[in-house]
Protein backbone atom coordinates (compact mmCIF):
# COMPACT_ATOMS: atom_id res chain seq x y z
CA UNK A 1 0.00 0.00 0.00
CA UNK A 2 1.65 3.18 -1.26
CA UNK A 3 0.88 6.33 1.10
CA UNK A 4 0.78 9.63 -1.42
CA UNK A 5 1.89 13.36 0.22
CA UNK A 6 1.16 16.47 -2.08
CA UNK A 7 2.54 20.00 -1.60
CA UNK A 8 0.52 22.85 -2.46
CA UNK A 9 1.06 26.42 -2.80
CA UNK A 10 -0.14 29.10 -4.82
CA UNK A 11 1.06 29.02 -7.96
CA UNK A 12 3.68 25.96 -7.90
CA UNK A 13 6.62 27.44 -8.72
CA UNK A 14 8.51 28.20 -5.45
CA UNK A 15 7.55 26.36 -2.18
CA UNK A 16 5.56 22.95 -3.13
CA UNK A 17 8.11 21.74 -5.54
CA UNK A 18 10.89 22.82 -3.33
CA UNK A 19 9.17 21.16 -0.88
CA UNK A 20 8.77 18.18 -3.34
CA UNK A 21 12.28 18.07 -3.99
CA UNK A 22 13.44 17.87 -0.72
CA UNK A 23 10.59 14.91 0.64
CA UNK A 24 11.56 13.08 -2.68
CA UNK A 25 15.29 13.40 -1.99
CA UNK A 26 14.55 12.13 1.87
CA UNK A 27 12.22 9.32 0.91
CA UNK A 28 15.13 8.05 -1.27
CA UNK A 29 17.73 8.03 1.29
CA UNK A 30 15.42 6.20 3.58
CA UNK A 31 14.86 3.78 0.86
CA UNK A 32 11.02 4.50 0.39
CA UNK A 33 10.25 5.63 -2.84
CA UNK A 34 8.33 2.31 -3.65
CA UNK A 35 5.77 2.41 -1.18
CA UNK A 36 5.69 6.41 -0.87
CA UNK A 37 4.61 8.71 -3.84
CA UNK A 38 5.10 12.87 -3.77
CA UNK A 39 3.93 15.65 -6.21
CA UNK A 40 3.19 19.37 -5.32
CA UNK A 41 0.57 21.34 -7.16
CA UNK A 42 -0.93 25.07 -7.00
CA UNK A 43 -3.99 26.46 -5.98
CA UNK A 44 -3.66 29.29 -9.07
CA UNK A 45 -3.36 28.88 -12.23
CA UNK A 46 -1.12 31.76 -13.10
CA UNK A 47 2.03 29.84 -13.62
CA UNK A 48 0.78 26.32 -15.15
CA UNK A 49 3.16 25.07 -17.34
CA UNK A 50 6.10 26.55 -16.59
CA UNK A 51 8.89 25.10 -14.57
CA UNK A 52 9.86 26.32 -10.91
CA UNK A 53 11.04 29.90 -9.84
CA UNK A 54 14.99 30.35 -11.11
CA UNK A 55 16.29 31.44 -7.41
CA UNK A 56 13.99 28.53 -6.11
CA UNK A 57 15.90 25.86 -8.03
CA UNK A 58 19.20 27.93 -7.08
CA UNK A 59 18.27 27.81 -4.02
CA UNK A 60 17.52 23.88 -4.08
CA UNK A 61 20.79 22.88 -6.47
CA UNK A 62 22.54 24.56 -3.58
CA UNK A 63 21.65 22.00 -1.55
CA UNK A 64 21.62 18.91 -3.68
CA UNK A 65 17.72 18.95 -4.03
CA UNK A 66 17.54 18.72 -8.30
CA UNK A 67 13.67 20.64 -9.06
CA UNK A 68 14.11 21.84 -12.57
CA UNK A 69 12.20 18.84 -14.03
CA UNK A 70 9.22 20.07 -12.86
CA UNK A 71 5.73 21.74 -14.28
CA UNK A 72 3.51 24.05 -12.49
CA UNK A 73 0.03 22.37 -12.12
CA UNK A 74 -3.45 22.92 -10.74
CA UNK A 75 -4.44 20.72 -7.82
CA UNK A 76 -7.27 18.61 -9.50
CA UNK A 77 -10.23 16.95 -7.49
CA UNK A 78 -9.11 13.63 -8.22
CA UNK A 79 -6.16 14.70 -5.95
CA UNK A 80 -8.22 14.97 -2.78
CA UNK A 81 -8.44 11.08 -3.59
CA UNK A 82 -5.72 10.06 -4.54
CA UNK A 83 -3.49 11.04 -2.39
CA UNK A 84 -3.06 10.31 1.40
CA UNK A 85 -1.66 13.89 2.74
CA UNK A 86 -2.21 17.46 0.90
CA UNK A 87 0.21 19.53 2.74
CA UNK A 88 -0.44 23.40 2.13
CA UNK A 89 2.47 25.84 2.76
CA UNK A 90 0.04 28.82 4.22
CA UNK A 91 -3.31 29.62 5.70
CA UNK A 92 -4.35 31.38 2.46
CA UNK A 93 -3.79 27.78 0.40
CA UNK A 94 -5.34 25.61 3.09
CA UNK A 95 -8.54 27.66 2.95
CA UNK A 96 -8.70 27.48 -1.16
CA UNK A 97 -8.41 24.12 -0.51
CA UNK A 98 -10.58 23.33 2.22
CA UNK A 99 -13.40 25.39 -0.33
CA UNK A 100 -12.67 22.70 -2.65
CA UNK A 101 -12.24 19.78 -1.48
CA UNK A 102 -14.70 17.24 -0.49
CA UNK A 103 -16.21 17.01 2.41
CA UNK A 104 -15.18 13.23 2.57
CA UNK A 105 -11.27 14.07 2.05
CA UNK A 106 -10.98 17.11 4.21
CA UNK A 107 -9.38 15.14 6.64
CA UNK A 108 -6.21 15.05 4.29
CA UNK A 109 -6.15 18.35 4.03
CA UNK A 110 -3.34 19.93 6.94
CA UNK A 111 -0.30 22.72 7.27
CA UNK A 112 2.87 21.48 6.17
CA UNK A 113 4.28 23.04 9.09
CA UNK A 114 2.39 21.04 11.53
CA UNK A 115 5.33 18.37 11.13
CA UNK A 116 8.37 20.52 11.75
CA UNK A 117 10.09 19.61 14.84
CA UNK A 118 12.69 23.07 15.15
CA UNK A 119 10.67 25.62 13.56
CA UNK A 120 7.55 27.35 15.44
CA UNK A 121 5.77 28.99 12.67
CA UNK A 122 3.27 27.86 11.80
CA UNK A 123 3.20 28.37 7.82
CA UNK A 124 6.10 28.60 5.24
CA UNK A 125 6.54 32.24 3.95
CA UNK A 126 6.29 32.89 0.66
CA UNK A 127 9.70 34.24 -0.81
CA UNK A 128 8.38 35.22 -4.24
CA UNK A 129 8.34 38.50 -4.01
CA UNK A 130 11.54 39.35 -1.96
CA UNK A 131 15.35 38.21 -2.84
CA UNK A 132 17.18 34.99 -2.90
CA UNK A 133 17.98 35.21 1.12
CA UNK A 134 14.19 33.65 1.18
CA UNK A 135 14.58 30.88 -1.09
CA UNK A 136 17.30 29.80 1.39
CA UNK A 137 14.73 30.24 4.71
CA UNK A 138 11.78 28.06 3.21
CA UNK A 139 14.23 25.40 2.27
CA UNK A 140 15.10 25.19 6.13
CA UNK A 141 11.38 25.17 7.42
CA UNK A 142 10.92 22.40 4.43
CA UNK A 143 13.85 20.40 5.40
CA UNK A 144 12.60 20.20 8.98
CA UNK A 145 8.71 20.02 8.69
CA UNK A 146 9.51 17.08 5.38
CA UNK A 147 11.45 15.93 8.22
CA UNK A 148 8.61 15.01 10.24
CA UNK A 149 6.54 14.05 7.48
CA UNK A 150 9.05 11.11 6.54
CA UNK A 151 8.54 10.28 9.84
CA UNK A 152 5.14 9.58 10.10
CA UNK A 153 5.26 8.26 6.44
CA UNK A 154 7.64 5.71 7.85
CA UNK A 155 5.67 4.32 10.28
CA UNK A 156 2.88 3.94 8.08
CA UNK A 157 5.12 2.18 5.38
CA UNK A 158 6.08 -0.30 8.11
CA UNK A 159 2.92 -0.55 9.99
CA UNK A 160 1.28 -2.02 6.48
CA UNK A 161 4.16 -4.27 6.02
CA UNK A 162 3.57 -6.07 9.62
CA UNK A 163 0.26 -6.45 8.88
Amino acid sequence: MMTKVLFVCMGNICRSPSAEGVFRHLIDDAGLSGVVGVDSAGTHSFHIGEPPDARAQAAARKRGYDISGRTARLVTAEDFREFDMILAMDWENLSALQQQCPKIYQHKLMLLMRFANEFEEATVPDPYYGGPEGFGKVLDYLEDACQGVLELVRKRATQYQAA
